[in-house]
């Protein structure tokens, strides 16, 4: 079962600099394709510092996500990845709640599966 909680973490991992990278930059290009009808398409040039911004905070998660697998004491492995798991899953509740409920889906529910496989099963 660590290879799987691994796994679920490299995935999640990608997500976010797949995440990073739209929010940074292709906010304007793969952003509008993503967000369509969440957001006026007059509104991604205005707020493409602010997406960029988000996008680096992505990115951050990402490389937490990466470190926990790299990480070679299994306790701290855990510990890092709980971490930053619970962070994800933070952050995707409170997207959920504020912008799109299709974000818990993708966001907050990968991460909710990967904290129980690495909780109970590493």
């Amino acid at each position: 079962m660590q290879i799987l909680s691994k796994i679920l973490i490299g995935i999640i991992a990608f997500e976010h600099l797949f995440i990073l990278y739209m929010e940074m930059f292709a906010w304007e290009t793969l952003g509008k394709k993503t967000f369509k009808g969440a957001l006026p398409d007059d509104l991604f040039k205005p707020t493409k510092s602010m997406a960029g911004n988000q996008g680096l905070y992505n990115g951050f998660l990402s490389a937490g996500l990466i470190w926990s697998i790299l990480i070679t004491d299994p306790q701290w492995s855990t510990n890092v990845a709980l971490f930053f798991l619970g962070c994800v899953l933070v952050a995707g509740c409170y997207g959920a709640i504020t912008a799109s409920k299709k974000i818990f889906m993708v966001q907050a529910m990968p991460a909710i599966i990967a904290f129980i496989v690495t909780l109970f099963f590493r």
